[in-house]
């Protein structure tokens, strides 16, 4: 008789699911079915299928099931300052950019309060999803003080927004304050991103200085949650 047999149920689900004899987007069978195929009860399957989320192997939608998640997921740096082009350079994967909204508008409240200027005040707008291995799993929203960059096209956003501030422009990009939470899709992240049901994304939020210090751009990046895994490097202080 199996010990412990929520773990084995766990053990051998994840050795299924690294081995690829489970595919993303794989639905599992219910738990009732699974109890029946283990001889266990469904209060067991549950805790080997909350093991398997808790670890990123799947995830449940409500109503529909418990679904396999992509493992061979794309690192995402948390520290450093690095643009799309050259994150796609290091992935060595086909990407490309659609842009959406390339404009120059009154501030929202929000926006505002995250630029550290007063509602109303023009913004330039950029709204793009960025495509990996033929899929959308991106949408960057941007947000540039007008005084900074005075001039941003759809040519420039399509292309890389940073090397036409550093190499045309000249701005000195020093350092951005990073916040990353898990948050609830929306009725934008499922128009913009091949959504594929996901109920959550990663958003990462990007407030970004230059070499004086002044804050000049607002970024929200929205991840697809099955596709990245954001690592960092972390050295002990003595």
């Amino acid at each position: 008789m199996v010990k412990n047999i929520f773990l084995h149920i766990y053990k051998e689900y994840v050795e299924r699911i690294q081995h690829g004899q489970l595919v993303p987007g794989t639905k599992l069978p219910s738990e009732s079915e699974l109890a029946a195929e283990y001889g266990t009860t469904r209060e067991t399957v549950r805790k080997a299928l909350n093991l398997l989320v808790q670890n990123g192997y799947i995830h449940k939608m409500k109503g529909k099931g418990s679904f396999v998640l992509d493992v061979h997921r794309m690192d995402f740096p948390i520290t450093g300052l690095i643009s799309f082009k050259e994150m796609a350079e290091k992935l060595g994967k086909p990407t490309k950019t659609a842009v959406y909204k390339t404009c120059r508008e009154p501030a929202s409240p929000e926006i505002a309060r995250n630029l550290q200027i007063q509602p109303g005040d023009p913004v330039w707008a950029v709204i793009r999803s960025r495509d990996i291995d033929g899929e959308r799993v991106i949408l960057d929203k941007d947000y540039f003080l007008p005084e900074i960059v005075p001039e941003l096209t759809e040519d420039i956003a399509s292309k890389s927004i940073y090397d036409y501030l550093e190499n045309e422009l000249g701005l000195k990009i020093s350092y951005a304050k990073k916040e990353i939470s898990v948050e609830e899709s929306t009725d934008e992240d499922r128009r913009l991103l091949d959504y594929r049901g996901m109920s959550h994304v990663v958003v990462v939020r990007n407030y970004v200085y230059l070499e004086d210090t002044t804050l000049f751009q607002f970024t929200e990046s929205r991840h697809r949650l099955d596709k990245f895994q954001f690592v960092d490097f972390a050295r002990r202080v003595h």
